[in-house]
Order: C-alpha cells, then sequence, then structure tokens
C-alpha cells in the first residue's frame, strides 16, 4: 500500500477536504474500506508505506508529518495513520510491515518543493533538507540522502528504531531505492567518495560496502530492539546477469548489484535478512527477464540458508496491453496470474506472493484476475 503520490491511500479528494474532521473521516474510512476489501481476499499481510521520502506517516521526533496526509509537510493530521491502520489491521487477522523507503527526501527538486522543506524549519522537528543540507544530494531528479555518509546510515536507522519501539509492527521492508539515479541525473558522490573512499578500488565496491553497512546496522538494530519483527528487503528482480557473473541469472535486465549497488544475493547468505521479496514483475513470455527462470533462481539461493522468500508480482500490469508482454492481457490477465502463483507454490523454498499494488485490486483492467485470487485465496 503505497503512500508516495497519495498511490493507493489517502483518498486525494480527503486532503481537499476544508474540514480537519471530515479529512479523518474520509482517510480512516478509507483504509477500513480497504482493510474489509483485503480481509475478504484473504490476503493475511499489508505492506504499509510509512516514509515514503523525508516525512513521516506517524508523529515522529526526527521526522515531519508527511504532507501526503494534508497537504503540508508538517502539519499534524489530527490522528495517527501508522496506530489506526495496525488497529485496524490486527482487529482483522492481517499482519503490517512498516515499509520505508530509506534515501528518498523528495519526488521532485522543484522551486515549490524547495520552497516548502525550507518552511520548515520552524516546525518541530524540521525536514533533514534544512538541518542537514550537506547530506542531500539529487539523483533521478530528486532529493536523496547520500548513502555514502555514516551519519545519514545512522540517522536512517534512528528513524527505524522510533517504529520498532513504539509500535506493533509484525516487521519492516526496505524497497529498491537503494543508489536510485539515472544517466539524465546521476548522484554526485565524488567528495562522499574522496572522503570516506580509502582502501576501495573502486566507487562500485565502496557503493555498495555502503549499501551492506545499511542493512547490517538496520537488521541488527530491529533484532537487538524487538527480536520478533521481521526485516525483509524488496529489491528488482535480477541480482545479476550470468553474461557478467557465473553465479547471475539467465536473464538480461538491468541488475541490482551494478545499478543500485546492492549485493542482495549476499545479504541473504549473511542472514542479515529475515525474508527477501524479489519484484519479479514479468511474465513467463518475456526472454530478457522470464518470471520461471528468475523464482527458481531465487529458490536456489534461499534454499541453503534460513532467509524466507516472497515473490513480488506485477498486479499492475494485469489486464494492461503492453506490445512485450501480451500475456497479461489474455483472459484478462487470469492466464498469466494462475502460472505463476502455480510455480510458487509447487516450489517449497518459495513462502508466498506479494502484490504490487494494492489501489490495482480497484481497477476495472483487473477484476476478473480479482475474482480469480479470491476464489483461489478467499475466506
Amino acid at each position: 500500500m503505497a503512500t508516495v503520490s497519495r498511490l493507493d491511500w489517502p483518498p486525494i479528494a480527503s486532503v481537499a477536504a476544508t474540514d480537519p474532521a471530515m479529512r479523518i473521516t474520509q482517510q480512516q474510512s478509507a483504509l477500513k474500506n480497504k482493510l474489509d476489501n483485503l480481509e475478504n481476499l484473504g490476503i493475511n499481510t499489508v505492506f504499509f508505506q510509512v516514509k515514503p521520502d523525508g516525512t513521516a506517516l506517524w508523529p515522529s521526533q526526527l521526522l515531519p508529518w508527511s504532507d501526503m496526509l494534508t497537504g503540508k509537510i508538517g502539519e499534524d493530521p489530527g490522528y495517527d495513520p501508522l496506530a489506526f491502520l495496525l488497529d485496524e489491521a490486527h482487529k482483522r487477522g492481517i499482519k503490517v510491515h512498516a515499509w520505508f523507503n530509506p534515501y528518498r527526501v523528495s519526488v521532485n527538486t522543484k522551486p515549490a518543493t524547495v520552497a516548502e522543506l525550507n518552511r520548515t524549519l520552524s516546525r518541530h522537528p524540521a525536514s533533514v533538507f534544512v538541518l542537514h543540507r550537506d547530506w542531500i544530494r539529487t539523483a533521478a531528479d530528486r532529493f536523496v540522502l547520500d548513502p555514502g555518509i555514516p551519519a545519514v546510515r545512522d540517522w536512517i536507522t534512528s528513524i527505524v528504531a522510533e517504529v520498532v519501539t513504539r509500535y506493533p509492527i509484525d516487521g519492516v521492508q526496505f524497497d529498491d531505492y537503494f543508489y536510485a539515479e539515472s544517466a539524465a541525473s546521476p548522484l554526485n558522490d565524488n567528495d562522499t567518495f574522496k572522503q570516506y573512499g580509502q582502501g576501495f578500488s573502486s566507487k562500485a565496491d565502496w557503493r555498495r560496502h555502503n549499501t551492506q553497512q545499511l542493512i547490517q546496522q538496520v537488521s541488527q538494530t530491529i533484532k537487538q530492539l524487538n527480536p520478533n519483527v521481521e526485516f525483509g528487503v524488496s529489491p528488482a528482480g535480477v541480482w545479476r546477469n550470468r553474461s557478467s557473473d557465473p553465479a547471475g541469472s539467465e536473464t538480461r535486465g538491468a541488475a541490482t548489484y551494478d545499478e543500485a549497488y546492492a549485493d542482495t544475493r549476499l545479504w541473504v547468505q549473511q542472514g542479515l535478512l529475515d525474508y527477501i521479496a524479489p519484484q519479479l514483475y514479468w511474465p513467463f513470455a518475456r526472454t530478457a527477464a522470464r518470471y520461471d527462470v528468475l523464482a527458481k533462481w531465487w529458490a536456489d539461493v534461499v534454499k541453503p540458508t534460513n532467509t524466507r522468500l516472497y515473490i513480488g508480482i506485477a498486479l499492475y500490469k494485469v489486464g494492461e496491453p503492453a506490445k512485450n508482454e501480451p500475456d497479461w492481457t489474455i483472459n484478462g490477465g487470469v492466464t498469466e496470474l494462475k502460472k505463476q502463483l502455480d510455480l510458487n507454490e509447487s516450489l517449497p523454498q518459495i513462502n508466498g506472493t506479494i502484490l504490487f499494488r494494492e489501489n490495482y485490486l480497484n481497477q476495472p483492467q483487473t477484476q476478473e484476475a480479482v475474482r480469480y485470487l479470491k476464489s483461489r485465496w478467499g475466506r
């Protein structure tokens, strides 16, 4: 359930409500309706995005309130969305994993965004954008934190710790945004590399080390605070292609090891994660990154370890015509979906399936697939 840009929640109309009480009612009833729907469908876990950027969906001592709730960064929404969701989900027997985007500060770098971030200076807490300007870089046309600065990793760890300490969450999840950059808008961390990169033969190795440090730190912190809280990562589906590493998969896709500087396979091998949830957002027929090839590759990776494997599948593609992936429209996407779920259930190493993302359950193009899921999973 994504909150960034209000993709799944809260409803955009609620933010425009002039009366705060009306806004709260709209947001809370939307969440309850969504949870009723998920319960009906047989969904047992929700990954709720509590930190979509440099803001929070709980009353944090470290981050300002998210503008996703009220339209203004730092404005108190009048209730605690995370506490409310946990209460309502647990009542329905649904687990909640708090989903954090670790490094993103904003979704754009527009002057209006800069002005809004600057305005938080008078609030408590103010945005990291104004408190630690030296931590901020631009990458992929967004403001991000520089993962190479040790204090940044400590700060992210303390944010996770705040939630683990204060809330009865069932898990913590990071998505695939570690080093997120684009060719047109790369992350300029040359000075950080000069300062902290001694002893590394390449910037790429140093970057992977930084990501590794974050995962290690967060993993240890969660286990110290509450060993019952699970820690997982949901990386893009390809670790490395076999063409660049004999241990890689028979694929030709963007590789997290080389592009996000995340050695996700190593984290599994080292036991840093309770689960890994690779995003296998392709059909069986997509030769560059076949669903079955990758699902089996990941099953082999977790086999000798204690890390559980959940597969993220592309609900957002179901029923959508696509030149490279026509399979998503055959029989309303049911044929492809059935193949993927059947494979997941046939491999003992795969412990479950995650749908990306919630609001697509409510779209006209997915309704055949949703009916199928209900017949398969529904209570």
